[in-house]
């Protein structure tokens, strides 16, 4: 029930305290320079409680997107420091633009032109080259602010609903499907076999031999590794979900050698020679290496899809190859094989 009390200051100003008690809520009150303002504040309060809305519909006048994104970000780095570090530019981001903004106002039409203005931003590279942000870019800060909204629905209640609901994502063009030719790789390995960086032949091969990202290689602990079995068990994996990928061959006889002449503070099997606690940063020995091998438009995972298409061409299933990557649909898996390879194998 509500109660519109009159107030009189010391100076003579009057002012009109509204006052509501209801059953399974807290009193609530404001106070207003006008009484009409008081009960109209009085009435739209009562009739968000009996809606059971009133605590949502409160907490999202009080809180602006930048408590969200602290809040998000808090909670993230309990669960994970990496991921942590992978969502911090872009949610940042978004607080910078509009952290002020109070979460009640956050509209569809907010976030839209704050995508547009990030679709259309560039920067410079060292080599002077301009460069247009990827849509896929673009969907990834889309995506992290997305999630950090839902929370703020289902556990906090900030939110009523999620305005992200009614906004697409940017249309991505398709998949690379680069892989390596035999001239191609035999260059490759040549260049990082002559590499003065130690990893950079051992983590090339383990990357065409297993198919594993390059977060998971660099990552690995000697724990991880079973000589007995012959195999690698991942644990920090993209989906999440404990992986064994095989160990065998040229990639065996490496990472055996590795072993014994491992370095004793770190179980990191590729640490870095200034940290033994972070592992090896691969880019610049990889770049240089791709670059005196004279492979134009080649990435480092790119090396996954040539695994893809090794596997393929000599005889396993969309479904084996799925295990061995750690896809979880066969969707995902024919992305990683390249047109040429599915040809091959459907014709068998």
């Amino acid at each position: 029930m509500a109660y519109i009390q009159e107030r009189i200051s010391k100076t003579g100003k009057k002012s009109y305290r509204a006052l509501i008690r209801m059953r399974g809520y807290s009193s609530v009150s404001a106070t207003f320079p006008r009484k009409t303002d008081a009960v109209l504040w009085a009435k739209e309060t009562e009739t968000a409680m009996h809606q059971g809305k009133y605590f949502k519909s409160s907490e999202s006048r009080k809180r602006t997107v930048a408590d969200l994104v602290d809040r998000y970000l808090d909670r993230v780095r309990k669960d994970s420091e990496e991921r942590h570090e992978n969502l911090k530019f872009m949610l940042l981001w978004w607080k910078q633009e509009i952290g002020h903004c109070i979460l009640s106002n956050l509209t569809k039409a907010i976030i839209s032109e704050k995508i547009d203005l990030l679709a259309a931003t560039t920067w410079k590279l060292k080599n002077g080259t301009i460069k247009n942000i990827s849509p896929a870019r673009v969907n990834r800060y889309i995506a992290a602010f997305s999630h950090a909204c839902t929370i703020a629905v289902n556990e906090w209640e900030w939110l009523e609903s999620n305005p992200f609901q009614k906004i697409s994502k940017l249309r991505e063009p398709r998949g690379r499907t680069r892989f390596l030719d035999d001239d191609e790789r035999a260059r490759l390995l040549t260049e990082c076999k002559k590499s003065k960086a130690q990893y950079l032949y051992p983590v090339v091969i383990l990357a065409l031999s297993t198919g594993s990202r390059q977060s998971e290689i660099l990552g690995l602990k000697w724990k991880d590794i079973d000589f007995a079995r012959k195999c690698i068990i991942l644990h920090k994996t993209k989906n999440k979900e404990k992986r064994v990928v095989p160990l065998s061959g040229h990639a065996y006889d490496l990472i055996k050698e590795l072993s014994r002449v491992r370095r004793i503070d770190t179980d990191l099997v590729f640490p870095s020679p200034s940290d033994p606690k972070q592992h090896w940063d691969v880019r610049a020995s990889w770049d240089f290496a791709v670059k005196k091998a004279a492979i134009p438009d080649f990435r480092f995972h790119d090396l996954r899809h040539s695994a893809a298409s090794y596997l393929a061409m000599n005889g396993a299933t969309l479904a084996e190859i799925s295990e061995v990557l750690g896809h979880k649909t066969l969707a995902m898996v024919s992305s990683d094989v390249p047109i040429q390879v599915k040809h091959t194998m459907y014709a068998e």
